[in-house]
This record gives structure tokens, C-alpha cells and sequence, in this order.
């Protein structure tokens, strides 16, 4: 029987290791549109086309309508996934929130020389954003820093759609389809998520040559607590399990994760039940690696087969488990790799 944290205890564990800025962004189920709200439709179909020097009018993800005079050139984002997608739509990003962090954190894409800090996700400076005369400022859906009242009536502000677990992939097609539009370029939208869909259609036919569909895998990240070594699990619905279940793998993990993000916490004594033979275990670590240097001497981890066997995963650092189209097209790359690796 798996030992887990209570549902209190695992919340506080996710918000404080997300408030520290090397995790997720602060767990939040907020998706309610804003109260200016004129459309109910989603980006997708709320978003008009432009033309290439008219103005624009796009639906957010938060259903609010959005007015811009032309084609977005200068661009902020105070999130780093929404950041990672309009650089792949080739954006000209003028500002970011964090871009040490991003750097670390998420290495899909890089950042462009002369790219301004406007201060932290959490906390963004309007200062900094005002300063930089940008076309518009792209918000996470979650934001919950209400940066966007004090830009009111200075900049145009355009809310990316809030993750939801079980949904993350079908928003993300979204929020690319979404600054496509509000960069005046929807095809580079659509090429971008073809590009996206024909790499998991290369995983997935590589995962089934190699005798791997079907078999389970487990995700996790991890933090220590003093000498205790706190894993957190990706569960079913969060992004990563769409993926590796997209191209032919099965989540192992069956507890339920947060409504938003899909992620659950446990401890090493939460895993001592996972000894299936193929079982595989993937995981991340940008910075501490937790699971090489915390868990080397503990017997339970040591007891576990795909431990004994070798069947461990670490994706590169740098693989952002909450990005755009590029984080997704290189988690897909690296599990069919991983599986390949073990025929």
C-alpha cells in the first residue's frame, strides 16, 4: 500500500516549490473570464484573421476582446511557456519575466541577445514593461499578479488560455493559433503545429517499432526537505502524460494530480509499490538532481526494478515540463529515444 502525502500537505508542497521559480508556475484553477468579457468563444474560433497592416481583433483566452491597431512587432511575456511559443512563431520579444530562470529552465528556444528582465513571473515590473513600448504584454491565463489593471489603458494585454489537466495540448494549439494572430502571421501558426503534430507522429512510430507501446512509465521531479527527498508525480492529464500517451506509452501513476496541472507529491516510500519488469521511470532535474544525489543510499529506491535494471530516464536539462510546441516536440524526441535506447 503507497504511503502519500494528505491533499493539504501536497498543495502547500506545490505552491511552495512553485513560488521558488524553478518548478511549475503557482497551481491555479482559476479559468473565469474577465469581467470587460464580450465573446465566450474560444481562441480558436473567436479569433479573427488580419489583415497584414489593419488592425486586429482577437478573442484571449481569458474571452476577453482584444484590440490592436496592427500586427504585434515588440512583444513582453511574463510566462515562460507563452514566452518559448511566440519565439517560435518569431516574435520579436523585447521583454520576458525571468530570463535567467527561462534559460535554466527552459532551453527549447533560445532568448534573443539585448532581451530585457521585467522582473519575476510572480512579479512583474510595470516600470520595466512601460519602458520598453511594447505592442503587447502576453499573459499566462493563471496569472493571478493582476499586473494586467495597472497596464490598463497603456498597452494591450492578450491572456493565453489557463492549463487544465487533461486539456494542456489542445491548449496549446490554441494559444499558438491565438499569437499567430496577434503577430499577423497565422500561417506561421499552422506550420508550427504541423511541425509539432508530424514529431509525435515520429514518436509514436518509433515507440511501436521498438516494442513499446503499451508499456507503462512514470514521470516525476523532485526537491529535498533537509534529508527528505520529495518527488512529485505527473500525473494523468498533466502535459507530459499527454504526450507519452500520445505516442503509444501508459501512466503507471493512477493518483489523481491537481485539477490544473496534473501533478500529485509523494515520497520514496510512495513508490516502493512500482516493480513491474518493463516499468520505466523518466524524469527531470534543470538544477539539483535529487534523484542521483538524494536517493543513491535509500534501500527502498534501490529495491525498485527499473532502478536495478537501469530503466531511469533523466530528460536534458532544460526541458521545460510546461512549454510551448518546442518543449513538447523535444519531451516527445527524448521518451522515444529513451525506449529505442533499451531494445
Amino acid at each position: 500500500m503507497f504511503h502519500h502525502l494528505t491533499r493539504a500537505a501536497a498543495t502547500a508542497a506545490l505552491l511552495a516549490l512553485a513560488a521558488c521559480g524553478t518548478t511549475a508556475p503557482p497551481v491555479s484553477t482559476s479559468e473565469s473570464p474577465a469581467s470587460t468579457t464580450t465573446s465566450d468563444a474560444s481562441p480558436a474560433e473567436g479569433t479573427t484573421a488580419p489583415e497584414a497592416a489593419g488592425p486586429i481583433s482577437v478573442v484571449d483566452g481569458r474571452g476577453r476582446t482584444v484590440e490592436l491597431p496592427a500586427a504585434a512587432e515588440n512583444v513582453v511575456a511574463l510566462e515562460w511557456g507563452e514566452a518559448e511559443i511566440l519565439l517560435s512563431l518569431g516574435a520579436n520579444l523585447v521583454g520576458i519575466a525571468d530570463p535567467q530562470g527561462f534559460s535554466t529552465w527552459d532551453k527549447a528556444v533560445a532568448l534573443p541577445d539585448g532581451i530585457q528582465d521585467v522582473g519575476m513571473r510572480s512579479e512583474p515590473s510595470v516600470e520595466s514593461i512601460l519602458a520598453l513600448d511594447p505592442d503587447v504584454v502576453v499573459l499566462s491565463g493563471a496569472d493571478t499578479s493582476q499586473v494586467d489593471r495597472q497596464l490598463e489603458g497603456k498597452v494591450p494585454v492578450v491572456f493565453s488560455t489557463g492549463s487544465k489537466a487533461g486539456q494542456d495540448l489542445d491548449r496549446l494549439r490554441g494559444d499558438v493559433e491565438l499569437f499567430a494572430q496577434v503577430l499577423g502571421d497565422a500561417a506561421a501558426g499552422e506550420a508550427l503545429l504541423t511541425e509539432m503534430d508530424e514529431a509525435l507522429e515520429s514518436a509514436t512510430s518509433r515507440v511501436s517499432e521498438a516494442g513499446a507501446a503499451g508499456t507503462p512509465f512514470l514521470m516525476a521531479d523532485g526537491w529535498k526537505e533537509g534529508s527528505v527527498v520529495n518527488i512529485r508525480m505527473f500525473a494523468k492529464g498533466s502535459m507530459v502524460d499527454e504526450i507519452a500517451t500520445s505516442i503509444g506509452l501508459v501512466n503507471a501513476w493512477t493518483q489523481p494530480g491537481d485539477e490544473a496541472w496534473g501533478l500529485g507529491v509523494t515520497d520514496v516510500e510512495g513508490m516502493a509499490g512500482f516493480t513491474a519488469e518493463d516499468l520505466r521511470l523518466f524524469y527531470s532535474a534543470s538544477e539539483d538532481d535529487v534523484f542521483a544525489d538524494g536517493l543513491a543510499e535509500n534501500p527502498i529506491w534501490q529495491s525498485l526494478p527499473f532502478v536495478q535494471q537501469g530503466r531511469i530516464h533523466k530528460l536534458a536539462p532544460g526541458t521545460w515540463t510546461f512549454g510551448g510546441s518546442a518543449s513538447v516536440i523535444s519531451i516527445a524526441e527524448q521518451f522515444a529515444a529513451a525506449v529505442e535506447s533499451e531494445r
